[in-house]
């Protein structure tokens, strides 16, 4: 069983690595220069590493009481399937612990996952995306009837 560590902060992350895991992961092309802004400005960061290879990493978005938002958690294809990805959500829940609320959303089939953590379908969620009809394409956003 291979042993993994922790990092919490950005400052020693390779964003080219970073980068390259959420390609593989596969959660799209996120270049290093986009990854530094976003990490950058999470309150949460959680990065795993076995044998100083990092394979998963997640952030949230927070205010310091009333709303944080769960987003980009990635663990590389080789690491998938041994509770990363969960371990990572339950270490940011806990570090967003005290906000009235936390968000997330889920890519379409993996609703039951994020249940098995405690998440709850919302019924007034609604998004404006940079690319609405991918998004609809893509099963996130639903299309005015």
């Amino acid at each position: 069983m291979t042993d993994y560590a922790w990092r919490c902060g950005l400052a020693d992350v390779d964003l080219e690595e970073l980068s390259r895991l959420y390609r593989i992961a596969p959660l799209g092309h996120k270049p290093p220069e986009a990854l530094a802004t976003v990490f950058g400005n999470s309150r949460y960061t959680c990065f795993i590493y076995a044998d100083d290879v990092l394979v998963g990493a997640g952030r949230a978005l927070a205010d310091g009481g009333d709303c944080a938002y769960i987003a980009d958690v990635a663990v590389h294809p080789d690491h998938q399937g041994r509770g990363l990805g969960a371990d990572i959500i339950r270490r940011l829940l806990e570090l967003a612990r005290g906000h009235k609320k936390i968000i997330l959303y889920a890519n379409p089939g993996t609703e039951s996952f994020y249940r098995k953590l405690g998440f709850l379908h919302m019924n007034t969620a609604m998004g404006v995306w940079a690319d609405p009809e991918r998004a609809v394409e893509n099963g996130l956003l639903r299309p005015e009837t």
